[in-house]
């Protein structure tokens, strides 16, 4: 089993930015490729970024795209989201999963992660 601990969230203004941490307890870590969700109150949770087991290949939602990134230091197990330009509605609980299955394609559903972190919560006032 892979365990995953996010960090970093808080509270940060309208314009501000975070970034948010992912690490991971497996040692074959590098061969997951990783994800981010969120879910805000009343929400059901929603895909937010994935990155492949190497790095090379990241995908980012619409809602998303040009404001935030991921990245990944497997030296270290850990995946990171940069979020820049916050808005109000990017206000959620983000969650870090793992997909093991070795699949290379963006996949963005949930059933398609085999691992969850327990979320770290962003809150952007306006």
């Amino acid at each position: 089993q892979v365990q995953l601990v996010e960090s970093g969230g808080g509270l940060v203004q309208t314009g501000g930015s975070l970034r948010l941490s992912c690490a991971a307890s497996a040692r074959t870590f590098s061969r997951y490729a990783m994800g981010w969700f969120r879910q805000a109150p009343g929400k059901e949770r929603q895909f937010v970024a994935r990155i492949s087991w190497s790095g090379g290949d990241t995908y980012l939602s619409d809602s998303v795209k040009g404001r935030f990134a991921i990245s990944r230091d497997n030296a270290k197990n850990t995946v990171y989201l940069q979020m820049n330009s916050l808005k109000p509605e990017d206000t959620a609980v983000y969650y870090c999963a793992a997909d093991s299955s070795g699949i290379p394609l963006p996949r963005s559903l949930i059933s398609s992660y085999d691992y969850w972190g327990q979320g770290t919560q962003v809150t952007v006032s306006s």
